[in-house]
């Protein structure tokens, strides 16, 4: 299998010794599968919110937005299936008592192996998961000699299922406390409000609910950095249209969505679709765009085709008519519902992994190299740099007056210490387009160098032009 393990160390690293990701509760030896989002990762995963919050809402004239609550009553959860349905297949090692999921053991031991051979095991592996064959997962794990990354050995249990779902107690006296979950998925609150949403907005069919929230699965195993986190967020859409409708609707939203992630200069070749093999049991039609992520070709974002299927079980358990009158028709019905569903941190991972890398600079006469975020400028976490080159003869005020003119505008970043190279390769690994130098010559004729990150070149500029340039990069 294709991968760069030592790329996605190096990204893991600079994660953290600039300020984007940090191990949870760290000070206290971390908690697993739990991290914090740093200054600049803060900035950038509100960047990305933005990017998708705005194409969704402000671009869609028939799409709105709520914010649920995480916590919903118990029998949301019974209605939605999650209760009964929403586990994994398991296994632990008997020498180790370890516990593993069983994809992730054997996609792990795949990686091993070269591309044919391990696709091959994948395939086996995705025709069993169809089946629910716990049996033949475990004879395949045994036949394959996958070993427990602990013990080392291949003493395995039976395979079986696994419930993801964190519970909890609302109320003030745990007796008298009743058992809530806290949310595996942001859909179920645009569904229970589907309603509340449809009339106060007087939405017509077809129309879609935008959220993005906080979501919690409980991984049997977390791995991969923020790509397989205990809490994420996700940025989910879902789209009600009319019965028998929503296979057109389906291709429209899995082409578009595609869209979007090539509307930020990412090349095509990193994305591929992936066709469901096992459907969810409220889908029809289910697909992954997938990216080619240092570990390999990994899901970012699921479109599914849900049918009527939560709707209609809302309606069932609520005792609460669900329904939709088409005047179009004159009738009424259940709509069915296409998902657009992204995982906000494994876009998050995606951005940054895309834009990672490490350059050789070196001439014949010196030796040089840097680390540089190649973001998109309208994700970026600063957008401009502004640099006095010296901390006297007034550059500083100089600098301070445009800094006070652009922050109302977009995020900048202050700067009056050390060498002005050092300062660029600050801010190139922190992936700033654009840093802004004032100099001597700005008090003569009121221009600036500016310096374009991806290429390094510098231009000098109108002081007045540089709020203008860097609003027209971002937009």
């Amino acid at each position: 299998m294709s991968t760069d393990q030592n790329k996605f160390q190096a990204i893991i690293s600079h994660c953290k010794e600039y300020g984007f990701v940090f191990q949870s509760s760290e000070i206290y030896d971390g908690l697993s599968a739990v991290y914090d989002y740093g200054q600049y990762g803060s900035e950038l995963k509100k960047n990305i919110k933005d990017y998708w919050w705005k194409s969704m809402t402000q671009l869609h004239e028939d799409i709105v937005g709520i914010d649920a609550a995480i916590f919903m009553h118990p029998t949301t959860w019974k209605a939605s299936g999650h209760v009964d349905n929403f586990s994994d297949p398991m296994i632990d090692n008997k020498d180790s008592n370890k516990r593993y999921r069983v994809d992730h053991l054997i996609e792990g031991y795949a990686e091993t192996l070269p591309t044919e051979a391990g696709e091959a095991l994948l395939a086996q592996m995705d025709e069993l998961l169809k089946e629910n064959d716990f049996a033949g997962l475990k004879t395949l794990i045994e036949s394959n000699k996958i070993k427990c990354t602990v013990s080392g050995t291949v003493n395995w249990t039976e395979v079986r299922q696994f419930n993801l779902m964190f519970s909890t107690q609302l109320g003030s006296v745990t007796d008298e406390a009743s058992e809530i979950y806290l949310r595996p998925e942001t859909a179920q609150g645009i569904f229970v409000n589907f309603l509340n949403v449809q009339k106060t907005g007087r939405m017509k069919v077809p129309f879609g609910i935008a959220q993005i929230g906080k979501a919690f699965r409980n991984e049997i195993v977390a791995r991969q950095f923020i790509f397989r986190m205990r809490e994420f967020e996700q940025m989910e859409m879902q789209f009600f249209v009319r019965p028998g409708t929503q296979q057109e609707w389906y291709e429209k939203w899995k082409e578009e969505r595609m869209q979007w992630h090539l509307s930020l200069g990412i090349d095509p070749a990193k994305y591929h679709f992936k066709d469901h093999i096992k459907l969810a049991h409220y889908a029809d039609a289910a697909v992954d765009i997938e990216y080619e992520f240092p570990f390999g070709f990994k899901e970012v974002e699921g479109i599914h085709s849900r049918t009527d299927f939560d709707l209609k079980q809302h309606q069932e358990y609520s005792k609460k008519k669900i329904q939709y009158f088409d005047t179009e028709i004159n009738q009424n019905y259940v709509p069915y519902v296409i998902e657009t569903s992204i995982g906000l941190d494994r876009m998050f991972l995606l951005t940054i992994c895309n834009a990672y890398a490490e350059e050789d600079l070196s001439t014949p006469e010196k030796a040089d190299s840097r680390v540089v975020l190649r973001l998109p400028a309208k994700l970026a976490p600063v957008k401009l740099a502004i640099f006095p080159l010296t901390k006297k003869e007034g550059l500083p005020e100089l600098a301070r007056e445009l800094m006070n003119d652009c922050k109302s505008a977009f995020y900048c970043f202050y700067e009056e210490k050390d060498a002005i190279g050092r300062r660029y390769r600050r801010q190139d690994a922190i992936g700033t387009p654009f840093c802004v130098t004032i100099d001597h010559q700005t008090k003569e004729d009121g221009t600036v160098t500016i310096r374009h990150r991806d290429s390094m070149e510098q231009e000098r500029i109108p002081l007045s032009e540089v709020k203008a340039l860097v609003l027209n990069k971002i937009s």
